[in-house]
């Protein structure tokens, strides 16, 4: 029922925003009126999108929000692992300095997370989720007054879910009923709301989005297309609330996922292109025609100091990730604002799930058109790229460029000791019971 609800709303629904400029981006902290959805896709890899450049029709809804808002081009997610993923994200703080590496780390109490800032600021908060690594135990629910993962609903029988590894309860539909129940029922306020989807990493599908072939790299774009379609129902009943024209939406994911371009598949193993490249999109209250695109490297660290300075609100001190308001107004003056966060940082902790074992951190180092590899306990195995000619990282540098490998190798190292957290505490362990041990295992980890 809520599938033919909401795809009458798709077909009814035309974006109503009115046409705007990128001058208009400075009224934004002027407004009183507006909204901030955060929607982040788990698991998708931006180069699977056709405003990336993918040939396939994979997400037609997605590419509307960001061929007329603002798309960030080369976005580097800051690990492969949700949790530690999220961690940095929330927070605008690198893996090495929020100390959420580990698989029973937790974001630090005093660390102030975007949700605090925006109820401070007398924004309605909510936050709708589905998958277990950013369940409030580990800290993610700070600042938020509705911090929910829905209750599943029934699954049409054309669903299909072709991930064996995962096995979550529900769909996305739930998120999505939850979320325009949550704006319908503070319509007249203020709201910040962040979604979690998770259809994507369980590959779900159903027969109308199952356009792309039968083999996994197939599927997995299945289940973007139907990723989309539920994100084209959200949107158009906003839409029907009159809300799209009040509504900042900022898009995200957390990390991408391999299909064995380094002959692994998934992702929580490594930090190469394929399982850090990320959308980063804009949706503003308004139409950009054309859309604009921002061609230098940002990251999910930036996300937060961004929509912040856009809105007028209090940025924290001491974060690594900056605002990349300079570098939209450089690319609609046709530049590419270099400079800010040129240097961007990705890691994991490749023993993060076994507790027992010593840490082992891999950590990816980008600086202009070069990215190396670190392994920070057997830096001989270190790797080193040029993304400029070699995107998906197949051809190995380090030998033949000893000087830019030695340069990146001090940074590297010189980031791992830099561990302190801008408030001051380091990461708390949580103790986690067999019933949170399987919630976790469900999401498809080696978790012993």
């Amino acid at each position: 029922m809520v599938l033919v609800w909401a795809a009458s709303l798709v077909e009814m629904r035309p974006d109503s925003r009115p046409n705007g400029s990128v001058e208009d981006l400075a009224s934004l902290k002027e407004r009183e009126d507006l909204n901030v959805l955060f929607l982040l896709v788990d698991t998708l890899h931006s180069r699977r999108l056709g405003s990336y450049g993918y040939d396939r029709d994979t997400s037609p809804h997605l590419d509307a929000l960001a061929n007329s808002g603002i798309r960030f081009a080369h976005n580097i997610s800051q690990s492969s692992w949700t949790k530690c993923s999220m961690a940095s994200l929330w927070t605008s703080v690198y893996p090495a300095r929020t100390g959420v590496l580990r698989l029973d780390h937790a974001i630090a109490p005093e660390a102030r997370l975007p949700a605090e800032i925006f109820q401070d600021a007398g924004f309605r908060t909510g936050g709708i989720w589905r998958n277990g690594w950013v369940a409030p135990n580990f800290g993610f629910a700070q600042g938020f007054e509705l911090y929910h993962r829905p209750r599943p609903g029934r699954v049409p029988l054309s669903v299909r879910r072709e991930n064996p590894a995962i096995r979550l309860e529900g769909t996305d539909q739930d998120v999505v009923q939850s979320a325009l129940e949550f704006s319908r029922s503070h319509r007249d306020e203020r709201w910040f709301l962040y979604l979690h989807l998770m259809d994507v990493h369980q590959y779900v599908y159903d027969e109308d989005t199952a356009l792309f072939g039968t083999s996994y790299s197939d599927i997995y774009d299945n289940s973007i297309r139907w990723t989309d379609r539920l994100i084209g129902m959200l949107l158009a009943g906003l839409e029907k609330q009159g809300l799209r024209e009040r509504t900042l939406i900022v898009f995200a994911s957390d990390h991408g996922e391999a299909f064995g371009e380094h002959g692994l598949e998934g992702h929580a193993r490594n930090v190469y292109a394929e399982v850090t490249d990320t959308p980063l999109v804009l949706g503003l209250p308004f139409r950009l025609e054309p859309g604009l695109v921002v061609e230098s490297r940002t990251a999910n660290v930036d996300v937060w100091p961004t929509v912040f300075e856009l809105l007028g609100l209090e940025i924290p001190e001491g974060l690594d990730g900056r605002s990349r308001l300079a570098a939209i107004q450089a690319a609609a003056a046709g530049g590419r604002g270099e400079g800010v966060n040129d240097r961007v940082f990705a890691q994991i902790d490749q023993t993060w799930g076994q507790v027992r074992r010593s840490p082992d951190p891999l950590l990816a180092v980008s600086e202009g058109p070069y990215r190396l590899m670190h392994y920070a306990t057997a830096p001989e195995r270190d790797e080193l790229y040029d993304r400029t000619q070699d995107p998906k990282e197949q051809r190995n540098l380090a030998a033949s460029l000893p000087e830019v490998r030695d340069r990146l190798q001090a940074l590297a190292e010189t980031h791992l000791s830099e561990t302190t957290a801008p408030w001051g505490s380091s990461a708390p362990r949580v103790e986690l019971d067999d019933m949170e041990l399987n919630q976790l295992r469900a999401l498809g980890y080696a978790i012993p």
